[in-house]
Protein backbone atom coordinates (compact mmCIF):
# COMPACT_ATOMS: atom_id res chain seq x y z
CA UNK A 1 0.00 0.00 0.00
CA UNK A 2 1.40 3.58 -0.62
CA UNK A 3 2.67 5.31 1.87
CA UNK A 4 2.72 9.99 1.31
CA UNK A 5 3.78 12.45 3.23
CA UNK A 6 2.46 16.07 3.04
CA UNK A 7 4.81 18.93 5.07
CA UNK A 8 3.17 22.62 5.42
CA UNK A 9 5.77 25.53 5.48
CA UNK A 10 4.08 28.27 7.02
CA UNK A 11 4.71 31.37 8.20
CA UNK A 12 5.11 30.64 11.80
CA UNK A 13 6.00 27.33 12.04
CA UNK A 14 6.91 23.71 9.76
CA UNK A 15 4.54 20.94 10.08
CA UNK A 16 5.40 17.39 8.83
CA UNK A 17 2.26 14.34 8.41
CA UNK A 18 3.20 11.07 6.90
CA UNK A 19 0.25 8.17 6.40
CA UNK A 20 -0.20 4.92 4.73
CA UNK A 21 -2.85 3.75 2.78
CA UNK A 22 -4.56 0.94 4.91
CA UNK A 23 -8.11 -0.72 3.44
CA UNK A 24 -8.89 2.60 1.29
CA UNK A 25 -8.17 5.13 4.71
CA UNK A 26 -5.27 7.07 5.13
CA UNK A 27 -3.39 5.80 8.36
CA UNK A 28 -1.13 8.07 10.72
CA UNK A 29 2.77 6.76 10.55
CA UNK A 30 4.62 9.97 11.80
CA UNK A 31 4.12 13.94 12.31
CA UNK A 32 6.55 16.22 13.39
CA UNK A 33 6.50 20.33 14.24
CA UNK A 34 8.45 23.01 14.15
CA UNK A 35 8.35 26.66 15.15
CA UNK A 36 10.78 28.39 12.49
CA UNK A 37 9.09 32.07 12.03
CA UNK A 38 9.83 31.84 8.38
CA UNK A 39 7.54 34.83 8.42
CA UNK A 40 8.82 37.31 10.77
CA UNK A 41 10.70 39.54 8.67
CA UNK A 42 8.51 39.08 5.43
CA UNK A 43 5.47 41.01 6.51
CA UNK A 44 8.02 43.89 8.04
CA UNK A 45 10.85 44.10 4.52
CA UNK A 46 9.34 41.71 2.58
CA UNK A 47 12.48 39.44 2.65
CA UNK A 48 12.85 36.15 4.26
CA UNK A 49 15.73 36.07 7.05
CA UNK A 50 18.78 34.77 6.54
CA UNK A 51 18.03 32.99 10.26
CA UNK A 52 14.49 32.19 9.54
CA UNK A 53 15.96 30.48 5.88
CA UNK A 54 18.51 28.55 8.05
CA UNK A 55 15.87 27.12 10.52
CA UNK A 56 13.08 26.07 8.12
CA UNK A 57 15.35 24.32 5.93
CA UNK A 58 16.75 22.47 9.38
CA UNK A 59 13.83 21.07 10.41
CA UNK A 60 12.87 20.33 6.43
CA UNK A 61 15.83 18.28 6.22
CA UNK A 62 15.03 16.49 10.13
CA UNK A 63 11.61 15.72 8.38
CA UNK A 64 13.41 15.07 5.09
CA UNK A 65 14.93 11.80 7.70
CA UNK A 66 11.54 10.76 8.49
CA UNK A 67 10.40 10.76 5.20
CA UNK A 68 13.34 8.31 4.25
CA UNK A 69 12.82 5.94 6.89
CA UNK A 70 9.05 5.50 6.21
CA UNK A 71 9.82 5.08 2.75
CA UNK A 72 7.22 7.38 1.19
CA UNK A 73 6.16 6.90 -2.51
CA UNK A 74 4.56 10.64 -2.82
CA UNK A 75 5.94 13.72 -0.99
CA UNK A 76 3.98 17.30 -1.58
CA UNK A 77 5.59 20.24 0.38
CA UNK A 78 3.62 23.60 -0.32
CA UNK A 79 3.98 26.79 1.32
CA UNK A 80 2.00 29.30 1.94
CA UNK A 81 1.13 33.37 3.28
CA UNK A 82 4.94 34.06 3.59
CA UNK A 83 6.58 32.58 0.61
CA UNK A 84 3.57 34.52 -1.48
CA UNK A 85 4.95 37.38 -0.09
CA UNK A 86 8.25 37.24 0.03
CA UNK A 87 10.45 38.95 -2.67
CA UNK A 88 13.06 36.46 -2.13
CA UNK A 89 11.05 33.03 -2.38
CA UNK A 90 12.63 31.74 -5.56
CA UNK A 91 16.04 32.28 -3.95
CA UNK A 92 14.52 30.01 -0.92
CA UNK A 93 12.52 27.59 -3.26
CA UNK A 94 16.24 27.00 -5.05
CA UNK A 95 18.29 26.73 -1.67
CA UNK A 96 15.87 23.45 -0.54
CA UNK A 97 15.41 21.61 -3.58
CA UNK A 98 19.12 22.06 -3.98
CA UNK A 99 19.58 20.94 -0.23
CA UNK A 100 16.87 18.53 -0.13
CA UNK A 101 15.83 17.55 -4.14
CA UNK A 102 11.87 18.88 -2.76
CA UNK A 103 10.27 21.12 -4.85
CA UNK A 104 9.02 23.29 -2.59
CA UNK A 105 5.11 24.58 -3.98
CA UNK A 106 3.98 28.22 -3.12
CA UNK A 107 0.00 27.67 -3.10
CA UNK A 108 -2.48 30.78 -3.49
CA UNK A 109 -4.40 31.59 -0.12
CA UNK A 110 -7.79 29.89 -1.97
CA UNK A 111 -6.04 26.81 -2.71
CA UNK A 112 -5.10 27.05 1.09
CA UNK A 113 -8.38 26.88 2.04
CA UNK A 114 -9.96 24.26 -0.50
CA UNK A 115 -7.25 21.81 0.73
CA UNK A 116 -7.74 22.76 4.50
CA UNK A 117 -11.81 22.26 3.44
CA UNK A 118 -10.87 18.63 2.18
CA UNK A 119 -8.76 17.88 5.00
CA UNK A 120 -11.43 18.88 7.55
CA UNK A 121 -14.84 17.60 5.77
CA UNK A 122 -13.08 13.93 4.63
CA UNK A 123 -12.21 13.12 8.12
CA UNK A 124 -14.42 15.80 10.86
CA UNK A 125 -17.23 14.69 12.14
CA UNK A 126 -20.99 16.76 11.77
CA UNK A 127 -19.68 18.52 8.67
CA UNK A 128 -22.41 17.91 6.50
CA UNK A 129 -24.02 20.67 7.26
CA UNK A 130 -23.40 24.51 7.10
CA UNK A 131 -20.44 25.26 8.19
CA UNK A 132 -17.75 27.77 8.50
CA UNK A 133 -14.54 26.55 8.74
CA UNK A 134 -11.39 28.84 9.79
CA UNK A 135 -7.67 28.61 9.89
CA UNK A 136 -5.69 31.32 11.46
CA UNK A 137 -2.05 30.82 10.51
CA UNK A 138 0.67 33.15 10.70
CA UNK A 139 0.45 35.33 7.76
CA UNK A 140 -3.34 34.95 6.57
CA UNK A 141 -6.63 33.79 7.63
CA UNK A 142 -8.53 31.49 5.32
CA UNK A 143 -12.32 31.45 5.72
CA UNK A 144 -14.57 29.06 4.21
CA UNK A 145 -18.01 28.73 4.00
CA UNK A 146 -19.00 24.74 3.07
CA UNK A 147 -22.47 23.11 2.47
CA UNK A 148 -22.79 19.53 2.31
CA UNK A 149 -19.12 18.89 2.17
CA UNK A 150 -18.71 21.27 -0.72
CA UNK A 151 -17.15 24.89 -0.50
CA UNK A 152 -19.67 27.99 -1.37
CA UNK A 153 -17.32 30.39 -0.95
CA UNK A 154 -13.69 31.26 0.27
CA UNK A 155 -11.69 33.96 1.23
CA UNK A 156 -8.25 34.97 2.47
CA UNK A 157 -7.24 37.41 4.45
CA UNK A 158 -4.47 38.89 5.42
CA UNK A 159 -4.97 38.40 9.32
CA UNK A 160 -1.93 36.16 10.65
CA UNK A 161 -0.89 36.04 14.15
CA UNK A 162 2.99 37.13 12.78
CA UNK A 163 1.82 39.41 10.08
CA UNK A 164 -0.44 41.40 12.54
CA UNK A 165 1.71 41.25 15.37
CA UNK A 166 4.74 42.26 13.45
CA UNK A 167 2.83 45.00 11.97
CA UNK A 168 0.80 46.64 15.05
CA UNK A 169 2.49 44.74 18.37
CA UNK A 170 5.87 45.63 18.56
CA UNK A 171 6.21 46.53 22.10
CA UNK A 172 5.37 44.45 24.79
CA UNK A 173 2.77 44.39 26.70
CA UNK A 174 0.95 45.41 23.47
CA UNK A 175 0.32 48.84 23.01
CA UNK A 176 -2.90 50.60 23.60
CA UNK A 177 -2.49 52.56 20.32
CA UNK A 178 -1.15 49.81 18.58
CA UNK A 179 -4.00 47.08 19.84
CA UNK A 180 -6.87 50.07 18.53
CA UNK A 181 -4.96 49.88 15.21
CA UNK A 182 -5.07 46.49 14.77
CA UNK A 183 -8.88 45.83 15.71
CA UNK A 184 -9.38 48.11 13.40
CA UNK A 185 -7.60 46.56 10.46
CA UNK A 186 -9.14 43.76 11.62
CA UNK A 187 -12.51 44.92 11.43
CA UNK A 188 -12.13 46.37 8.13
CA UNK A 189 -11.07 43.11 6.91
CA UNK A 190 -13.70 41.68 8.32
CA UNK A 191 -16.23 43.24 6.43
CA UNK A 192 -14.91 41.74 2.89
CA UNK A 193 -16.25 38.03 4.79
CA UNK A 194 -19.75 40.01 5.31
CA UNK A 195 -19.73 41.28 1.41
CA UNK A 196 -18.63 37.70 -0.29
CA UNK A 197 -20.37 35.15 2.66
CA UNK A 198 -23.97 34.15 3.59
CA UNK A 199 -23.55 33.43 7.07
CA UNK A 200 -27.10 32.75 7.93
CA UNK A 201 -27.69 29.29 8.69
CA UNK A 202 -24.32 28.54 9.89
CA UNK A 203 -24.92 26.10 12.51
CA UNK A 204 -21.38 25.13 13.40
CA UNK A 205 -17.67 27.07 13.10
CA UNK A 206 -14.97 24.96 12.93
CA UNK A 207 -11.44 26.25 13.80
CA UNK A 208 -7.98 24.82 13.26
CA UNK A 209 -4.18 25.43 13.37
CA UNK A 210 -2.21 26.49 16.66
CA UNK A 211 -3.88 29.88 17.47
CA UNK A 212 -7.44 28.07 17.71
CA UNK A 213 -5.98 24.76 19.65
CA UNK A 214 -3.98 27.35 22.26
CA UNK A 215 -7.21 29.13 22.97
CA UNK A 216 -9.64 26.40 23.37
CA UNK A 217 -7.45 24.65 25.86
CA UNK A 218 -7.00 28.42 27.68
CA UNK A 219 -10.49 29.02 27.99
CA UNK A 220 -11.21 25.72 28.93
CA UNK A 221 -9.10 26.14 31.56
CA UNK A 222 -10.01 29.61 32.43
CA UNK A 223 -13.72 28.11 32.92
CA UNK A 224 -13.10 25.05 34.95
CA UNK A 225 -15.54 25.37 38.20
CA UNK A 226 -14.46 27.91 41.00
CA UNK A 227 -12.36 29.51 38.71
CA UNK A 228 -14.57 32.60 37.90
CA UNK A 229 -15.08 32.29 41.30
CA UNK A 230 -11.63 32.67 42.63
CA UNK A 231 -11.34 35.17 40.55
CA UNK A 232 -14.21 38.01 41.79
CA UNK A 233 -14.94 36.64 44.88
CA UNK A 234 -18.12 37.84 47.02
CA UNK A 235 -19.12 40.44 44.50
CA UNK A 236 -19.41 38.21 41.19
CA UNK A 237 -22.87 39.29 39.58
CA UNK A 238 -25.28 36.76 38.36
CA UNK A 239 -24.39 37.75 34.71
CA UNK A 240 -21.03 36.75 35.36
CA UNK A 241 -21.63 33.44 36.90
CA UNK A 242 -24.30 32.76 34.03
CA UNK A 243 -21.69 33.32 31.65
CA UNK A 244 -19.21 31.12 33.36
CA UNK A 245 -21.63 28.48 33.25
CA UNK A 246 -22.76 28.65 29.75
CA UNK A 247 -19.14 28.89 28.69
CA UNK A 248 -18.60 25.32 30.66
CA UNK A 249 -21.33 24.01 28.92
CA UNK A 250 -20.03 24.84 25.58
CA UNK A 251 -16.55 23.32 26.73
CA UNK A 252 -18.11 20.37 27.48
CA UNK A 253 -20.00 19.91 24.30
CA UNK A 254 -16.16 20.81 22.44
CA UNK A 255 -17.17 24.18 21.96
CA UNK A 256 -15.02 27.11 22.83
CA UNK A 257 -17.94 30.59 23.76
CA UNK A 258 -17.26 33.50 22.29
CA UNK A 259 -17.68 35.57 25.07
CA UNK A 260 -14.76 33.23 26.58
CA UNK A 261 -12.50 34.10 24.00
CA UNK A 262 -13.32 37.90 23.91
CA UNK A 263 -12.89 38.16 28.07
CA UNK A 264 -9.39 35.52 27.50
CA UNK A 265 -8.34 38.60 24.67
CA UNK A 266 -8.74 41.07 27.03
CA UNK A 267 -6.88 39.74 29.82
CA UNK A 268 -4.01 38.37 27.54
CA UNK A 269 -3.89 41.91 25.72
CA UNK A 270 -2.65 43.36 29.15
CA UNK A 271 -0.16 40.54 30.28
CA UNK A 272 3.53 41.00 29.95
CA UNK A 273 4.87 37.78 27.94
CA UNK A 274 6.33 36.16 30.93
CA UNK A 275 2.81 35.97 32.34
CA UNK A 276 0.89 34.51 28.62
CA UNK A 277 3.40 31.94 28.49
CA UNK A 278 2.14 30.26 32.04
CA UNK A 279 -1.83 30.41 30.76
CA UNK A 280 -2.41 26.78 30.05
CA UNK A 281 -2.22 25.88 26.36
CA UNK A 282 -0.25 28.75 25.21
CA UNK A 283 3.35 27.90 25.68
CA UNK A 284 6.47 30.00 25.47
CA UNK A 285 6.45 30.32 21.38
CA UNK A 286 2.82 30.65 21.04
CA UNK A 287 2.83 33.67 23.84
CA UNK A 288 4.48 35.62 21.18
CA UNK A 289 1.71 36.17 18.96
CA UNK A 290 -1.43 35.07 21.17
CA UNK A 291 -2.64 38.47 21.32
CA UNK A 292 -2.88 39.07 17.75
CA UNK A 293 -4.71 35.39 17.20
CA UNK A 294 -7.10 35.88 20.20
CA UNK A 295 -8.34 39.59 18.51
CA UNK A 296 -9.12 37.73 15.03
CA UNK A 297 -11.47 35.03 17.11
CA UNK A 298 -12.95 37.63 19.45
CA UNK A 299 -13.57 39.94 16.63
CA UNK A 300 -14.88 37.38 14.01
CA UNK A 301 -17.38 35.74 16.34
CA UNK A 302 -18.80 38.75 17.99
CA UNK A 303 -19.53 40.21 14.76
CA UNK A 304 -21.00 37.42 13.00
CA UNK A 305 -22.79 37.07 15.27
CA UNK A 306 -21.54 33.35 16.14
CA UNK A 307 -21.49 31.70 19.36
CA UNK A 308 -18.34 30.22 19.36
CA UNK A 309 -15.83 27.58 17.54
CA UNK A 310 -14.90 23.78 17.59
CA UNK A 311 -11.04 23.39 17.56
CA UNK A 312 -10.42 20.13 15.07
CA UNK A 313 -6.56 19.46 15.01
CA UNK A 314 -6.86 18.61 10.89
CA UNK A 315 -5.96 21.10 8.87
CA UNK A 316 -3.43 21.60 5.07
CA UNK A 317 -1.40 18.83 5.82
CA UNK A 318 -4.44 16.74 5.90
CA UNK A 319 -5.92 18.36 2.97
CA UNK A 320 -2.89 17.30 0.81
CA UNK A 321 -3.04 13.67 1.77
CA UNK A 322 -6.38 13.22 1.54
CA UNK A 323 -5.91 15.00 -2.67
CA UNK A 324 -3.34 12.49 -2.97
CA UNK A 325 -5.60 9.45 -1.60
CA UNK A 326 -8.58 10.99 -3.57
CA UNK A 327 -6.06 11.09 -6.78
CA UNK A 328 -4.58 7.97 -6.98
CA UNK A 329 -7.15 5.45 -5.07
CA UNK A 330 -10.44 5.29 -6.59
CA UNK A 331 -12.42 2.86 -4.46
CA UNK A 332 -11.53 5.94 -1.36
CA UNK A 333 -14.02 7.31 0.16
CA UNK A 334 -13.10 10.71 -0.39
CA UNK A 335 -12.37 10.39 -4.33
CA UNK A 336 -15.64 10.58 -6.20
CA UNK A 337 -16.05 13.91 -4.09
CA UNK A 338 -12.95 15.24 -4.91
CA UNK A 339 -13.37 14.78 -8.53
CA UNK A 340 -16.68 15.98 -8.47
CA UNK A 341 -15.04 19.57 -7.33
CA UNK A 342 -12.26 19.27 -9.42
CA UNK A 343 -14.52 19.03 -12.36
CA UNK A 344 -16.58 22.08 -10.99
CA UNK A 345 -13.90 23.84 -11.06
CA UNK A 346 -12.64 23.68 -14.18
CA UNK A 347 -16.41 24.07 -16.05
CA UNK A 348 -16.74 27.13 -13.90
CA UNK A 349 -13.17 28.57 -15.33
CA UNK A 350 -14.41 27.50 -18.37
CA UNK A 351 -17.98 28.83 -18.42
CA UNK A 352 -15.53 32.25 -17.06
CA UNK A 353 -13.84 32.69 -20.14
CA UNK A 354 -16.35 32.47 -22.91
CA UNK A 355 -16.23 28.79 -23.87
CA UNK A 356 -19.19 27.43 -25.41
CA UNK A 357 -19.59 24.27 -23.54
CA UNK A 358 -21.93 22.39 -26.98
CA UNK A 359 -18.74 22.89 -28.62
CA UNK A 360 -16.14 21.72 -26.16
CA UNK A 361 -17.71 19.26 -24.92
CA UNK A 362 -17.79 16.64 -28.12
CA UNK A 363 -13.67 17.55 -28.26
CA UNK A 364 -13.40 16.13 -24.63
CA UNK A 365 -14.92 12.96 -25.01
CA UNK A 366 -13.21 12.23 -28.09
CA UNK A 367 -10.06 13.09 -26.53
CA UNK A 368 -10.96 10.67 -23.68
CA UNK A 369 -12.00 8.08 -26.03
CA UNK A 370 -8.30 7.91 -27.66
CA UNK A 371 -7.08 7.71 -24.79
CA UNK A 372 -8.40 4.77 -23.76
CA UNK A 373 -8.18 2.54 -27.15
CA UNK A 374 -4.31 4.19 -27.65
CA UNK A 375 -3.09 3.08 -24.11
CA UNK A 376 -0.79 0.15 -25.54
CA UNK A 377 0.32 3.34 -28.05
CA UNK A 378 0.93 5.96 -25.56
CA UNK A 379 1.59 4.46 -22.47
CA UNK A 380 0.64 7.80 -20.34
CA UNK A 381 0.32 7.47 -16.60
CA UNK A 382 -3.56 7.19 -15.54
CA UNK A 383 -3.78 10.63 -14.37
CA UNK A 384 -3.30 12.11 -18.14
CA UNK A 385 -6.75 10.91 -18.64
CA UNK A 386 -8.39 13.59 -16.59
CA UNK A 387 -5.50 16.30 -17.84
CA UNK A 388 -6.21 15.56 -20.79
CA UNK A 389 -10.27 16.11 -20.92
CA UNK A 390 -9.35 19.24 -18.55
CA UNK A 391 -7.38 21.02 -21.62
CA UNK A 392 -9.92 19.73 -24.27
CA UNK A 393 -12.36 21.65 -22.28
CA UNK A 394 -10.16 24.86 -21.73
CA UNK A 395 -8.27 25.29 -25.24
CA UNK A 396 -10.00 28.16 -26.35
CA UNK A 397 -10.50 30.11 -23.30
CA UNK A 398 -7.98 32.09 -24.75
CA UNK A 399 -10.11 33.73 -27.01
CA UNK A 400 -11.74 36.01 -23.80
CA UNK A 401 -8.62 37.76 -24.71
CA UNK A 402 -7.29 37.60 -28.40
CA UNK A 403 -8.65 35.51 -30.77
CA UNK A 404 -5.02 35.78 -33.03
CA UNK A 405 -2.88 34.23 -31.70
CA UNK A 406 -5.58 32.52 -28.75
CA UNK A 407 -3.47 29.12 -28.14
CA UNK A 408 -0.84 31.40 -26.57
CA UNK A 409 -3.28 32.85 -24.42
CA UNK A 410 -5.07 30.13 -23.31
CA UNK A 411 -1.28 28.57 -22.22
CA UNK A 412 -1.36 31.57 -19.62
CA UNK A 413 -4.94 31.44 -18.85
CA UNK A 414 -4.91 27.45 -17.86
CA UNK A 415 -1.71 28.17 -16.06
CA UNK A 416 -2.41 31.27 -14.09
CA UNK A 417 -5.55 29.57 -13.40
CA UNK A 418 -6.97 28.37 -9.52
CA UNK A 419 -8.40 25.21 -10.89
CA UNK A 420 -9.46 23.03 -7.68
CA UNK A 421 -6.93 20.01 -7.10
CA UNK A 422 -4.36 20.83 -9.40
CA UNK A 423 -1.00 21.64 -8.37
CA UNK A 424 0.95 24.32 -10.48
CA UNK A 425 3.02 21.75 -11.98
CA UNK A 426 -0.28 19.71 -12.99
CA UNK A 427 -1.96 23.20 -14.18
CA UNK A 428 1.69 24.05 -16.57
CA UNK A 429 0.82 20.52 -17.87
CA UNK A 430 -2.52 20.73 -18.37
CA UNK A 431 -1.88 24.17 -20.34
CA UNK A 432 0.76 23.26 -22.01
CA UNK A 433 -0.81 20.12 -24.06
CA UNK A 434 -3.70 22.64 -24.83
CA UNK A 435 -1.44 25.44 -26.24
CA UNK A 436 -0.33 23.19 -29.30
CA UNK A 437 -3.35 23.42 -31.09
CA UNK A 438 -2.11 25.31 -33.96
CA UNK A 439 0.17 24.94 -36.24
CA UNK A 440 2.91 25.19 -33.80
CA UNK A 441 4.15 21.76 -32.31
CA UNK A 442 6.57 21.71 -28.66
CA UNK A 443 9.64 22.20 -28.73
CA UNK A 444 12.38 22.43 -26.19
CA UNK A 445 13.32 25.60 -24.08
CA UNK A 446 9.24 26.57 -25.21
CA UNK A 447 8.01 28.91 -22.53
CA UNK A 448 4.94 26.24 -22.24
CA UNK A 449 7.65 23.67 -21.46
CA UNK A 450 9.89 25.77 -18.71
CA UNK A 451 8.55 24.93 -15.84
CA UNK A 452 7.62 20.78 -16.54
CA UNK A 453 9.67 18.49 -15.14
CA UNK A 454 12.34 17.33 -18.28
CA UNK A 455 10.61 13.51 -17.78
CA UNK A 456 7.24 14.74 -18.65
CA UNK A 457 8.00 16.06 -21.68
CA UNK A 458 7.26 13.12 -23.72
CA UNK A 459 3.96 12.29 -21.94
CA UNK A 460 3.12 16.08 -23.01
CA UNK A 461 3.74 15.73 -26.39
CA UNK A 462 1.59 12.15 -26.67
CA UNK A 463 -1.10 13.86 -25.15
CA UNK A 464 -0.58 17.00 -27.57
CA UNK A 465 -1.13 14.19 -30.40
CA UNK A 466 -4.44 13.05 -28.65
CA UNK A 467 -6.05 16.39 -28.84
CA UNK A 468 -5.06 17.44 -31.49
CA UNK A 469 -6.85 14.28 -33.28
CA UNK A 470 -10.02 15.15 -31.07
CA UNK A 471 -10.35 18.58 -32.11
CA UNK A 472 -9.89 17.57 -36.00
CA UNK A 473 -12.66 15.08 -35.22
CA UNK A 474 -14.95 17.92 -34.30
CA UNK A 475 -14.30 20.41 -36.93
CA UNK A 476 -17.70 20.59 -39.23
CA UNK A 477 -19.70 22.24 -36.12
CA UNK A 478 -22.59 22.39 -38.09
CA UNK A 479 -22.38 18.55 -37.86
CA UNK A 480 -23.44 16.05 -35.12
CA UNK A 481 -20.99 14.27 -33.50
CA UNK A 482 -19.19 11.65 -35.27
CA UNK A 483 -18.61 8.54 -34.18
CA UNK A 484 -15.17 7.22 -34.64
CA UNK A 485 -13.92 3.20 -34.48
CA UNK A 486 -9.96 2.56 -33.35
CA UNK A 487 -8.36 -0.38 -34.37
CA UNK A 488 -4.87 -0.94 -33.72
CA UNK A 489 -2.48 -2.82 -35.85
CA UNK A 490 1.95 -3.74 -35.00
CA UNK A 491 2.35 -0.98 -37.76
CA UNK A 492 -0.16 1.59 -38.10
CA UNK A 493 -3.22 2.68 -36.72
CA UNK A 494 -6.93 3.50 -38.47
CA UNK A 495 -9.62 5.49 -37.69
CA UNK A 496 -12.89 4.63 -39.14
CA UNK A 497 -15.43 7.26 -38.70
CA UNK A 498 -19.06 7.29 -39.72
CA UNK A 499 -20.22 10.38 -41.21
CA UNK A 500 -22.85 12.53 -39.65
CA UNK A 501 -25.64 14.12 -41.37
CA UNK A 502 -23.63 16.66 -43.16
CA UNK A 503 -21.05 14.42 -43.86
CA UNK A 504 -17.54 13.97 -42.73
CA UNK A 505 -15.06 15.32 -45.76
CA UNK A 506 -13.49 18.31 -43.34
CA UNK A 507 -13.35 15.95 -40.68
CA UNK A 508 -11.34 13.56 -42.67
CA UNK A 509 -9.14 16.37 -44.15
CA UNK A 510 -8.32 17.51 -40.62
CA UNK A 511 -7.22 14.27 -39.10
CA UNK A 512 -5.29 13.37 -42.02
CA UNK A 513 -3.31 16.30 -41.84
CA UNK A 514 -2.16 15.12 -38.21
CA UNK A 515 -0.48 11.92 -39.97
CA UNK A 516 2.63 12.76 -39.72
CA UNK A 517 2.73 14.57 -36.82
CA UNK A 518 1.12 11.28 -35.56
CA UNK A 519 4.12 9.25 -36.69
CA UNK A 520 6.94 11.50 -35.03
CA UNK A 521 5.41 11.25 -31.98
CA UNK A 522 4.31 7.44 -31.87
CA UNK A 523 6.46 5.61 -34.78
CA UNK A 524 3.02 4.50 -36.45
CA UNK A 525 1.08 5.51 -39.90
CA UNK A 526 -2.07 6.69 -39.37
CA UNK A 527 -5.11 6.13 -41.51
CA UNK A 528 -8.28 7.57 -41.64
CA UNK A 529 -11.20 6.21 -43.58
CA UNK A 530 -14.99 6.39 -43.63
CA UNK A 531 -17.14 3.55 -42.18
Amino acid sequence: MPTFAAIDVGSNSCRLRIAKVVSHQLKTLAEDREVTRLGTSVFDAGLISPEAMAATLRALKRFQRAVQAHGADRIRVVATSAMRDARNAAAFQAWVHAETGWNLEVISGLEEGRLIHLGVTSAEPGTGGRVLLVDLGGGSCEITLSEHKRIKETVSLPLGAVRLTEEFLQTDPAPPDGLAHMRRFITRELRRVRRKVDLDGVSLVIATSGTAAALAEACRAVTKPGKSAARTGKAASRTAAKSAAAARAAAMNGLVDGRAVRKLAARLAKMPLPERETVPGIGPRRAEIIVAGAEVYAELLESFGLPGFRYSPLGLRDGILAQMLAAQDQRASVHREFEHERWESVLATAQRYGVDLRQAEPVRDHSVQLFRELKALHQLPPEYEGWLATAALLRDTGKFINHQGHHRHTQYIVSSSELYGYTRVERTIVSAIARYMGKSRPQPGDRALRNIPPEEHRNVHCAVVLLRLAVALNQDRASDVLRVNVKTYPKRIYLELQPGRTGAELELWSLRKEADYFREVFGRDLFVTLA
